[in-house]
C-alpha cells in the first residue's frame, strides 16, 4: 500500500509541477479566478461565466509576475472565454477529454479563494455529464461534461483540468455539490469553439427550433438502418425553421445532413455558423416511413 501511495503522491506532484506555471490567477471587475495559458502568444482559456462583460483585468502568474489581460472571446453556451495577456509563461499542453475514462487519476489546479497554484487530485466520477446552460432566450446543453471528486472551490473556475501526463483535459466550471466539481472538456468540438473565439470573438449559432429526447429505433429499422436510437421529437417551436419545414411532434429524428443522431448533442454540432441559412437535410421515422425534410436554420440570438 506504502508504494502505491508514494506512485499516487509522485503522480499528483509531477503534473502539479508541470502545469501551475502554466495557470494564472485572474481578476476582473466583477470577481476572480483562474485561467490556463494554452498558446505562446500568451492566450488563456477560461469561463465565459467568470468574465461576464469584461474587456480587461490583471493576470498573476505562481512566480509572482503580473500582466494586463485583453478579453479576446466570450461564448456564454459553452462557458468558454478567451484572453490574451501581454506577457504569459509558457502555456500548456492541451490534450482531449475523449480519451479519458471513468475512475482515472485527475488533477486539478486553479486559485480557489484567491489561493494561487492550489492543487487538488482526484478521479473522473462519470463522463458525458450535461450541464444546461442559459444566456437570454437562448438555452443549450454542454456536451460530455466531466464529472470529478477532485475538490473545486470557488476561484477554481477557469482553471485546469489535467490528466497524469499534464495534459489539460477540461477547464473547471462548476462546483455542483459536496464531494461533485465539473469541468468542460477539451475535445474536438470545444476546440473549434476555441479557435472561433481567437479569430471572430464570438461563436455563431444555428437555430433549429425543436426540442427532443432520445428513444430507441423499432427493431425492423433498427436493423435496416444499422442506428439503433434516434431523437424523438417532443416540441416544435412555432415559425420556427423546423416548424417550416414540416418537422411534427413525435417524428423520429435519424440523421441531420445524413450523419446519424442519437441525441440532443449530436443537433448541436451541427449547428453551428456554416449552416446558417442553408437547407439542412433531416430525415425523420414518421408513421414506420422514412422521410426526408429540409430544414432551413437561422441564427441563434443570445441576449
Amino acid at each position: 500500500m506504502a508504494g502505491e501511495l508514494d506512485a499516487y503522491s509522485r503522480t499528483v506532484s509531477a503534473v502539479a509541477r508541470t502545469l501551475t506555471p502554466h495557470v494564472a490567477s485572474v481578476a476582473m471587475r466583477r470577481g476572480s479566478g483562474s485561467a490556463v495559458i494554452f498558446t505562446d502568444d500568451g492566450h488563456m482559456l477560461t469561463n465565459a461565466h467568470l468574465v461576464g462583460s469584461a474587456a480587461h483585468g490583471e493576470a498573476t502568474y505562481s512566480d509572482g509576475e503580473e500582466s494586463p489581460f485583453e478579453v479576446v472571446g466570450v461564448d456564454p453556451l459553452s462557458d468558454l472565454a478567451v484572453l490574451q495577456a501581454l506577457e504569459a509563461p509558457e502555456p500548456a499542453v492541451l490534450g482531449n477529454a475523449d480519451e479519458l475514462v471513468v475512475g482515472q487519476l485527475v488533477v486539478a489546479v486553479g486559485s480557489p479563494l484567491g489561493l494561487a497554484g492550489s492543487v487538488t487530485a482526484g478521479v473522473v466520477s462519470a463522463l458525458g455529464r450535461s450541464l444546461p446552460v442559459t444566456r437570454g432566450q437562448a438555452q443549450r446543453v454542454i456536451e460530455d461534461v466531466i464529472q470529478t471528486d477532485a475538490a473545486l472551490n470557488p476561484g477554481n473556475s477557469g482553471g485546469a483540468l489535467a490528466d497524469s501526463h499534464a495534459d489539460v483535459v477540461g477547464i473547471n466550471t462548476a462546483v455542483a455539490g459536496f464531494g461533485l466539481g465539473l469541468a468542460v472538456p477539451i475535445n474536438p468540438t470545444t476546440r473549434r469553439i476555441i479557435d472561433t473565439l481567437m479569430v471572430e470573438g464570438r461563436v455563431r449559432r444555428a437555430y433549429l427550433g425543436v426540442v427532443g429526447v432520445p428513444a430507441p429505433l423499432p427493431d425492423d429499422v433498427a436493423h435496416r438502418t444499422g442506428q439503433r436510437a434516434g431523437l424523438r421529437v417532443i416540441e416544435v417551436v412555432a415559425d420556427g425553421p423546423a416548424d417550416r419545414a414540416g418537422l411534427r411532434r413525435g417524428d423520429m429524428i435519424l440523421t441531420v445532413a445524413r450523419e446519424q443522431i442519437r441525441d440532443a448533442q449530436g443537433i448541436q454540432r451541427k449547428l453551428f455558423a456554416e449552416v446558417i441559412g442553408t437547407d439542412l437535410a433531416v430525415t425523420v421515422l414518421r408513421n414506420g416511413a422514412m422521410v426526408d425534410v429540409y430544414a432551413r436554420p437561422t441564427e441563434l440570438t443570445v441576449g
